[in-house]
């Protein structure tokens, strides 16, 4: 089981915030550092200094750090144009000498369309507009060397692209896609994805989602195996004083926290990844939401990663 450190920024964090977050991570030997992609800040948090973006964030991390794997859960696909977004994802996997992870939807928070100036289509649109950016970002990513990439779709159109820079990462960095969908979101994930992401739902919904998607790998006759992995919320503490006073902090519940994600003491965080290694997940994105506390991150190194 890997455990991946995934970070809401847009919560309120600077680029040095994260800085410190993603080589805690490095150092106490998780796997990956991954992060939103949003432009506005959630509920009661202040949200200050202000959003930062994340392929931005991404390609000054993969110079500071030299192991964990980068990615974003999810980049929308409203927010940018495919073929830039090709260039972009492309650099930071060079920049990285070949460790991000490329995660992908539709978008979903209207607020921040609104905010910042981003036309919000209708859901079926943007599935449209997903499932054309995810058939040229990687078409644009496994054209041979000397070799131009065309596309014409009902929303995007490249004529004899180059298709340049390529990623380190030979045919492109894996893309994963993720959401409880029951039809377009196994549909696309069979086709495109090496990675299904299910985020912030219990065991029994889990294991509907996963037995979607391996029904559509199957119908599609899909040969390549799937990557199944979920995100949860992690409150963890050494007794349960430890525990409440974290809970508090990122103004959750002890007890509904408890039920609904990764919280309690790391014997009980440990018991409950095991169930969802049951149902097939081998990763699992820990949500850190308070980001100054590396001290949480050091238990979760030493009494969960270590333990598993």
């Amino acid at each position: 089981m890997r455990l991946r450190i995934f970070t809401e920024p847009q919560q309120g964090a600077s680029y040095e915030t994260l800085l410190s977050v993603a080589k805690a991570t490095e150092d106490l030997g998780f796997d990956a550092f991954f992060r939103s992609d949003h432009y506005l800040k959630m509920g009661d948090m202040s949200g200050e200094p202000g959003p930062t973006d994340a392929w931005v964030t991404l390609g000054a991390l993969a110079r500071e750090t030299s192991r964990i794997r980068l990615g974003t859960l999810m980049t929308a696909a409203t927010f940018r144009y495919p073929g830039p977004l090709a260039i972009s994802v492309a650099q930071v996997d060079q920049m990285s000498g070949g460790r991000v992870d490329f995660g992908i939807g539709t978008g979903w928070f209207d607020a921040e369309h609104t905010a910042y100036g981003i036309p919000f289509p209708s859901l079926n649109e943007r599935f449209e507009r997903l499932e054309e950016q995810l058939e040229i970002v990687t078409g644009l990513w496994g054209t041979p060397k000397g070799e131009t990439y065309s596309f014409e779709g009902k929303h995007y159109t490249l004529a004899d692209s180059p298709a340049l820079p390529k990623p380190a990462q030979a045919g492109g960095p894996p893309v994963l896609l993720g959401g409880f969908g029951a039809k377009r979101t196994p549909r696309l994930a069979a086709r495109f994805a090496d990675e299904f992401n299910l985020p912030f739902h219990k065991l029994d919904d889990t294991e509907l989602a996963f037995g979607r998607v391996r029904t559509a790998c199957e119908e599609a006759g899909r040969t390549k195996p799937m990557t199944y992995s979920v995100a949860q919320v992690v409150c963890c503490g050494r007794d349960e004083g430890e525990y409440r006073k974290r809970a508090e902090a990122i103004g959750r519940d002890p007890e509904s926290l408890r039920e609904e994600g990764l919280a309690g003491t790391p014997a009980e965080i440990v018991d409950k990844i095991g169930k969802f290694g049951e149902l097939g997940a081998e990763c699992v994105y820990l949500q850190v939401l308070d980001l100054d506390d590396l001290n949480h991150l050091e238990l979760l190194a030493f009494e969960v990663l270590n333990r598993l």
